[in-house]
């Protein structure tokens, strides 16, 4: 038998060679899903990140903003519309009225 087809007899030698596969494979993945998506990036870890608001962020930020969030005796913490919580239930838990 070929040298080349020997199996190894030290199970280190095998456990590198396992290793030396799924690193192989992993760069096979990694190769194909640069080559789609492009390489990553790798821009400047210590900046701070920075928010760009569109209309939807902007929504969703007025929307929040119609909130408070109140906490109950047992610890429990609720959002609760801002016009309900000056109410009776301020406190308690959450509003049992519907919309």
């Amino acid at each position: 038998m070929p040298d080349s087809q020997k199996q190894p007899q030290d199970p280190k030698e095998t456990e590198g060679r396992d290793e030396h596969r799924l690193l192989g494979k992993f760069m096979h993945a990694a190769e194909h899903a640069a080559a789609i998506w492009g390489p990553a990036s790798h821009g400047d870890t210590e900046a701070p990140v920075v928010h760009k608001h569109d209309a939807f962020e902007q929504a969703s930020e007025d929307e929040l903003s119609t909130f408070e969030v109140v906490t109950d005796s047992e610890g429990h913490h609720y959002a609760v519309r801002k016009d309900e919580a000056s109410g009776p239930e301020r406190g308690r838990g959450p509003s049992t009225k519907r919309r």
